[in-house]
């Protein structure tokens, strides 16, 4: 379909939580599949747990899901986050990429849901930064991030990634503000 892949996938990298963006386009989640496929990357989604049963059970886990239920184990016990339930997930999956849309929306977000990198610090993974540059017609995986826990630095180094991307509809696309330096 004339797209080129970037592949900076390093072979011995088992784990990781993989953002995908920019999101602006249905189009994005079919394009992204193949590419990843493309680079032997098999990517899993968490999901709402009742979504595992029938009659969706069998169609969201031939799509990489996995079940999340958030509900206390012990009546009186809090609800545990999900940041935790995602952490704890790398645990029980000795290979596991772990596919997050931070923009949580095809609109227009200038603040990104951040809960991908308090995962990956509690998990000790890195960050894999995915990408569709529709203007180049490049996709793949352009970084891998090793989080420091110096939050702000960190968030800074992936916004100033994903803005040197072209989504396909540039308007519903920004960069997270808080940590771009541009702003």
């Amino acid at each position: 379909m004339g797209w080129e892949l970037d592949n900076h996938w390093p072979l011995d990298l088992d784990q990781c939580v993989m953002i995908a963006a920019p999101h602006t386009s249905n189009w994005d989640a079919l394009y992204a599949r193949l590419a990843l496929k493309a680079l032997g990357v098999h990517v899993r989604l968490t999901i709402k747990d009742s979504y595992m049963k029938l009659p969706f059970g069998p169609f969201v886990r031939a799509m990489g899901g996995i079940g999340i239920n958030r509900t206390p184990k012990n009546e009186g016990e809090a609800r545990p986050s999900m940041v935790e339930l995602m952490a704890d997930l790398f645990k029980q999956h000795p290979k596991l990429v772990m596919l997050v849309t931070p923009e949580a929306t095809r609109a227009k977000q200038e603040q990104w849901k951040t809960g991908f990198y308090h995962v990956a610090i509690t998990a000790g993974v890195p960050i894999a930064l995915a990408y569709m540059d529709y203007q180049k017609k490049k996709t793949g995986v352009g970084k891998i991030v090793y989080p420091t826990g110096n939050y702000e630095k960190d968030m800074a180094e992936i916004m100033s990634f994903y803005d040197q991307i072209h989504a396909k509809f540039p308007e519903n696309f920004s960069v997270d503000i808080r940590y771009h330096s541009k702003n």
